[in-house]
């Protein structure tokens, strides 16, 4: 495994956004996510309109390790608050940058700020775009 997903990388992966390119080549290598980050993936997916079937399919077609949101990754992320808070990082954020931590991988979103925020955690950070 390469790379741990944010939701943005995903859902760019899976509506052709700019980056999608970047996202299939760390999907081919080997990726993870987090359940918690899978459930924001469904989120923006049915708010967007798609089917609640063709959404759990997309999902489910994606080559990538599914990491369970388990006590010491939820407990990892919720002492990282108050160094995320500057940068604005919400609870999955956090969660994908805790899974990243712990599985020494980088961690692969759209999201520019958190190159900044991984340097305070020691987390490499690769932008799709």
């Amino acid at each position: 495994m390469e790379f741990i997903l944010d939701c943005s990388a995903v859902i760019a992966a899976l509506g052709g956004e700019p980056g999608q390119d970047i996202v299939d080549t760390a999907l081919a290598s080997g990726a993870g996510i987090c359940t918690a980050n899978i459930a924001e993936v469904m989120t923006i997916l049915v708010r967007g309109g798609t089917a609640l079937d063709d959404a759990r399919q997309a999902i489910a077609n994606l080559p990538i390790a599914v990491f369970d949101l388990d006590i010491g990754l939820a407990l990892e992320a919720g002492a990282m608050a108050p160094v995320m808070r500057p940068f604005g990082l919400s609870l999955g954020d956090r969660i994908c940058l805790a899974l990243a931590a712990r599985e020494n991988l980088p961690a692969m979103t759209a999201d520019r700020i958190w190159e900044q925020a991984g340097r305070e955690i020691g987390v490499s950070v690769r932008l799709i775009r």
